[in-house]
């Protein structure tokens, strides 16, 4: 059920000094990264984590264009506040070390609530 959206600049999918990979093996390297360390939190089952990534061309930050990364996670309600905040300092932990560059890297957590959650699998 989770799902982790990865706001990000373009540019950082061009290299990394930490992994040196570049491109779709950048691209398959950051969301393998993102769903690992939040497997690994044992806060979701397995099979259930999903990732994705939107990269942006044009983006403004304080009149500049400076490389960024923000991770949106999408989680159902029952977690405790120092579960979201482990996942959180985790999975930035990890972006921090594959892009030690990147000055803005941030993440924050937001809840479903299960009573108005609805999927495919949950309408006959």
């Amino acid at each position: 059920m989770p799902h982790f959206v990865i706001d990000c600049s373009e540019s950082i999918l061009y290299t990394s000094v930490a992994t040196g990979s570049t491109g779709l093996d950048m691209v398959k390297n950051i969301l393998k990264t993102v769903h690992d360390t939040a497997e690994q939190t044992g806060l979701f089952k397995p099979g259930d984590i999903k990732v994705r990534i939107c990269p942006f061309q044009y983006h403004y930050n304080n009149g500049v264009q400076t490389d960024f990364i923000h991770v949106f996670g999408n989680i159902m309600e029952g977690r405790t506040t120092e579960q979201k905040a482990e996942l959180s300092k985790n999975i930035i932990a990890k972006l921090k070390h594959m892009f030690p560059d990147v000055p803005v890297i941030s993440m924050n957590i937001r809840e479903f609530e299960k009573a108005t959650y609805c999927n495919r699998n949950m309408i006959e």
